[in-house]
């Protein structure tokens, strides 16, 4: 069997059996083509006859090309998932990965904004130098903070999924799961400025007529990478000094509502947890401010 046949195989199985989304059946792609290359290379083998020396070589092209830790984490488990897929298909039984075993780092915990900086990010968005696209990002602004949403499921978010009376929406995020996710009165009033100016003005000039929410300046849909363009030349606009990456609007969501008494389940829910432990972190994250408001506000603390 020829290695484009058995890759083809193996994303089959990842999109249709797995149901993983195409970011990360992209990545998958990406770190087998990038495998295949260095670890066989121009030697006259197959994928199936891959030994221990291969991925050695592979690991130290990695390591010598500066990937970080979890970079190579996530690429090497992309690959073991594969020759895992092979072995129970009955293609091969070799795992040249199975005696590879890395540390992973301690978990660091989740980073997330403080009000003055959330107001700062707010700021720099209504200061955005193209004012006919000030709404839309506006917009994108109190979606992610108001309900914890990933970026990609902002942009693949559609105006049928979304019930304006009682405000909530239908989010299918990872693994293709249904959530349902509840949204502010100001995020409301937003998408409402948002949608009868920006979007229906570009899609009136752009005769477009599909039904995705967020638009770029083209009219056609938005992607995940438009998204955080955005919210990187909102940063970069600010006062705010320091790194302000996407994930931390959801981080900032969660630790908000435990911080103002949510239950942990709920807010499992809410962010589309598969897992509890998942959920769990922000937890620490909460007992970590508790602490740190307490050490500074509580006389005895200071002693």
């Amino acid at each position: 069997m020829k290695k484009e046949e058995i890759i083809k195989k193996f994303i089959h199985y990842i999109q249709i059996e797995k149901q993983y989304s195409s970011e990360t059946i992209r990545a998958y792609e990406n770190d087998l083509k990038e495998f295949n290359k260095i670890a066989i290379g121009k030697q006259n083998k197959s994928l199936l006859t891959v030994n221990e020396i291969d991925v050695e070589n592979y690991l130290n092209y990695m390591h010598n090309k500066g990937d970080q830790r979890n970079t190579i984490l996530r690429k090497v488990s992309s690959i073991r998932s594969f020759y895992n897929y092979l072995i129970k298909s009955d293609i091969t039984k070799n795992q040249p990965f199975e005696y590879v075993h890395l540390k992973k780092k301690q978990n660091r915990l989740p980073k997330f904004l403080y009000p003055n900086e959330i107001k700062e990010l707010f700021k720099s968005a209504h200061n955005g130098t193209n004012e006919a696209l000030i709404p839309r990002n506006i917009a994108i602004l109190e979606l992610l903070f108001s309900t914890g949403l990933r970026v990609s499921e902002c942009a693949a978010l559609t105006i049928s999924h979304i019930d304006f009376n009682n405000r909530i929406m239908d989010i299918w995020g990872k693994g293709n799961k249904q959530r349902f996710v509840p949204f502010s009165q100001e995020t409301l009033q937003a998408l409402r400025v948002y949608i009868r100016t920006t979007r229906q003005t570009l899609m009136n000039d752009y005769h477009q007529d599909h039904g995705y929410l967020f638009i770029n300046h083209h009219a056609n849909p938005i992607t995940t990478r438009g998204i955080e363009y955005i919210l990187d030349a909102i940063l970069k606009n600010s006062s705010i000094n320091g790194n302000i990456y996407p994930h931390m609007f959801r981080h900032t969501f969660a630790t908000d509502m435990l911080n103002n008494g949510a239950d942990l389940r709920s807010v499992q829910e809410l962010l589309g947890h598969s897992s509890l432990s998942t959920t769990q972190i922000y937890t620490h994250v909460t007992k970590e401010n508790l602490l740190k408001n307490y050490n500074q506000f509580f006389p005895r603390s200071k002693e």
